[in-house]
Parts: C-alpha cells; sequence; structure tokens
C-alpha cells in the first residue's frame, strides 16, 4: 500500500486528487452533475485494470511501508520472500511505489516473474520502483484495492502504517464474509504485529467481536521460507477443491 514519506498531510499548495474530489459534500446542482458523468471515468478505469490485470496469471499481493529504507533487514527478507515466490511461478502485485513496494518488486525481477505496480495518484508527485514491469496508474482507491484482490491469491503484509492497516482489515473481512475464500493471508513480522495480534486476541474475540477461530485467518512468520511454503500450500489446497480432488493428507492437515 502506497503510504506517503511526508509525516503530516499534505499542504494546501498540494494538487487535488480525483479521490478527493469524489468525495466532496455535494451542495450544489452543478457539482451533482459532475458527480453523475464522473461514473464513466470509474467505469473506464476499471476496465483497463481488468484489461491488463488478467494477463498475470497466479498472483500474490505485497504490502507494507513506502518508508522502509534498503538498509532495513525487513527490506532484504522481502526480497528473499518475493523471489521465492517468484521462482514458484506468482506474479507479485504491489503499490508501485518505494519501500516494502520496491522490495517486493526486486524479488520478483530477481526471480524472473511478473512484477506489476498499481500505482495510485497522490497529492504529491511519485514515480514507480524501477523494478516494476507492469505499471498501472488509478485515479480511485477503491478501484486499484479490488485489483490487489480481485488478481491475488494471497496477502503478505509486511509492517507498514495507516494503508497497510487498511488492506490487512479490508482482506480479513472479505475471508470472514465469505467473499473470497481459502486466501492466505501472511503478516510478516511478528515483533512488529504481535501486540495487534495480542489485542484481537484478548480483547476482540474475548468480547465476543469476532469468533475465535477468526484468528486462523492469518498466519504470522519472520521467515521468508516459511511465508512462501505458507502460500504454495494453500494454492494447491485451493487448486485441489476446485477441481474436485483432494489429497487424503489435506483432508486431515489442510493448511
Amino acid at each position: 500500500m502506497i503510504e506517503g514519506r511526508r509525516s503530516a498531510a499534505p499542504d494546501q499548495g498540494s494538487r487535488e486528487t480525483e479521490d478527493e474530489r469524489l468525495l466532496e459534500s455535494v451542495e450544489e446542482l452543478e457539482t451533482i452533475g459532475r458527480d453523475a458523468w464522473r461514473i464513466f471515468r470509474i467505469m473506464g478505469e476499471f476496465v483497463e485494470g481488468f484489461e491488463e490485470m488478467s494477463r498475470i496469471g497466479k498472483a500474490v499481493t505485497v504490502f507494507g511501508s513506502a518508508r522502509m529504507l534498503p538498509d532495513d533487514p525487513v527490506y532484504e527478507k522481502c526480497v528473499e520472500t518475493t523471489r521465492l515466490l517468484g521462482l514458484e511461478g506468482f506474479a507479485i502485485i504491489t503499490g508501485g511505489g518505494p519501500g516494502i513496494m520496491e522490495a517486493a518488486n526486486k524479488g520478483a525481477r530477481a526471480a524472473h516473474a511478473i512484477s506489476v505496480g498499481c500505482n495510485i495518484e497522490p497529492p504529491f508527485e511519485q514515480k514507480a520502483n524501477e523494478y516494476v514491469d507492469v505499471s498501472i496508474d488509478f485515479r480511485y482507491f477503491f478501484v486499484r484495492k479490488t485489483m490487489f484482490v480481485k488478481y491475488a491469491q494471497a496477502f503478505v503484509i509486511f509492517p507498514g502504517g495507516f494503508g497497510t492497516m487498511d488492506e490487512l482489515f479490508e482482506s480479513l473481512t472479505l475471508i470472514q464474509t465469505g467473499k473470497v475464500r481459502h486466501f492466505p493471508v501472511v503478516l510478516f513480522g511478528t515483533e512488529y504485529w504481535g501486540g495487534l495480534i495480542e489485542w484481537i486476541r484478548n480483547t476482540m474475540a474475548v468480547q465476543g467481536r469476532i469468533a475465535p477461530d477468526d484468528l486462523d485467518l492469518i498466519f504470522m512468520t519472520d521467515e521468508p521460507d516459511e511465508a512462501a511454503d505458507h502460500i504454495l500450500r494453500r494454492y494447491r489446497h485451493r487448486r485441489a477443491i476446485l477441481e474436485g480432488r483432494l489429497p487424503e493428507v489435506w483432508k486431515s492437515d489442510p493448511l
């Protein structure tokens, strides 16, 4: 997920984005008319995204902080994770920006896998990282987020901020409500995510806001090979279900 390098909101001199225009309150009839016509731009963005993304094959989407620097050990672990996934034939999808997104695309490039960047129109200039092979620009966050889910077989979520949290909980909600099935979510970084998982377990689950087995939707690790193995195993399991075959070993040990 793209997370700006600035610690504060863009200043008033930053250019207005399409998302801002879409979410403006409607106060005049003229604005209502513009909103009605905006649907064609949104539709066109979906069509372009579907056409480009439908060609990439099986894929994994990677989220994490744009502020992660290349000298951070987590950056290199991200490179290795996506390299291993790329060697298994997965395309790698990211937000196309710097930090973890760059690391994920770099790992894909190292494995000669398809490296995709779904960039978003920001309020300040931002270029796709140098490891993106297929770059698609979006004006609307909700269109871009659809591409992240629709064309991925798994998510790997590295340490990040608000944007990363948004993608994490949206993915868990889609799985919990059955909108997507057999979809692994890997949290990379036990120290970073551990406090959040404990709060979910000891507060949300204890107070009955989620079912205890909802925590099974998440796989947490610090090792690239464990992340890749988990995703590959779940992918094979899903294919077996869709094709009407399920090996005996998976009936008793599905994950």
